[in-house]
């Protein structure tokens, strides 16, 4: 008895990071970008380690170049996270589980620390996974995400916000609203799917030498919202307010809009955050070659429109200059609820 599940990378179109603040976003799946996880029946509980559960190095300054870009940890603690959240989230609703042990491994082609959901993918397509070996078919579907969240935030103590786990369980295109009375009442948010094939034309950019753990971004974010500032209260509103304009664009057909947003997005982010130059010259690229831009997510990767073939080709031209990588995304279809996972 094997199974495979499969989660992908995301980015975040608009209102990121109110994710984290009772804000809103959009964000969409990326099919270039996936995780894979395998899971088995086996005698032993056994969890294989993946390719950034590395342990084996060249020489001294690899380790410490491997350690300084991403970290002591890899995928090995978020899926043990995210067992634990599945098991006791089943006992406490009453979901028998068969007495059966499982190996389980995953391979991710997220690139890495870059901002587009690679932990989280881990996560989710480690909770698809245990769904479909267990048989545990019973959990609602918009409260996945949630759980999924629960193992990083509450069990690993990573800062981060709700978007990436629930755009990874419902793929497609999703406008997230997670006002704070709803989601504490219900423990998750008012989920939409959008057309994707209204957007204009969307690239996504990254750079792999700007690999940084997201959480740091997080936490510091973190402790200035709980300080009550009030510039970054204010941001967290007008963040959702931006994701809010961009859904109801996209739902009326009027997406020309898009850019506008996507650019206030990022501008009212380095106005109150003062993004470091090393990201912040990604998108001011972007923008000479007359795209649209702004982070994915915490940064090291950037998300915009363009006009057409030969503004493409212009943001490929100055942003492979520093040392990018550039793609037109393929947005994965929406997940069908009643075969999930699938």
């Amino acid at each position: 008895m094997l199974f495979r599940t499969r989660s992908y990378a995301r980015a975040g179109l608009l209102g990121n990071p109110s994710d984290g603040y009772y804000g809103k976003t959009i964000a969409f799946s990326i099919e270039d970008f996936p995780v894979d996880v395998t899971i088995y029946e086996s005698p032993e509980l056994r969890i294989e380690q993946g390719d950034v559960d590395q342990d084996h190095f060249a020489s001294l300054s690899d380790l410490v170049n491997t350690v300084q870009h991403y970290g002591y940890y890899g995928g090995i603690r978020l899926i043990k996270a995210t067992i634990k959240v599945f098991a006791h989230y089943c006992q406490e609703a009453g979901i028998e589980l068969p007495d059966r042990n499982f190996t389980i491994r995953y391979l991710s082609t997220v690139p890495r620390l870059v901002g587009l959901g690679g932990s989280s993918a881990i996560c989710t397509a480690t909770f698809k996974a245990l769904m479909k070996f267990y048989g545990a078919r019973d959990i609602p579907f918009q409260l996945i995400p949630t759980l999924c969240w629960r193992a990083e935030s509450e069990e690993l103590g990573i800062q981060c916000g709700m978007q990436d786990r629930v755009i990874q369980v419902y793929e497609g295109m999703v406008f997230m609203d997670f006002e704070e009375q709803h989601f504490l009442a219900q423990n998750h948010g008012r989920y939409e799917w959008l057309d994707a094939t209204c957007l204009p034309r969307v690239y996504l950019a990254y750079d792999p030498n700007r690999a940084e753990f997201s959480g740091i971004y997080h936490r510091k974010l973190r402790v200035l919202f709980e300080e009550q500032k009030k510039e970054i209260v204010a941001a967290m509103s007008e963040f959702a307010d931006i994701a809010q304009r961009g859904r109801d664009a996209i739902v009326a057909g009027q997406t020309a809009v898009l850019p506008e947003l996507i650019n206030a997005n990022f501008d009212l982010r380095n106005r109150v955050f003062k993004v470091a130059a090393e990201n912040a010259r990604m998108v001011e690229c972007a923008r000479r070659a007359g795209a649209s831009a702004k982070f994915a997510g915490s940064g090291g990767a950037i998300v915009g429109t363009y006009d057409d073939e030969r503004m493409y080709q212009r943001l490929i031209r100055e942003l492979h200059a520093i040392g990018c990588t550039v793609l037109r995304p393929c947005i994965a279809p929406p997940q069908d609820p009643a075969r999930f996972p699938a």
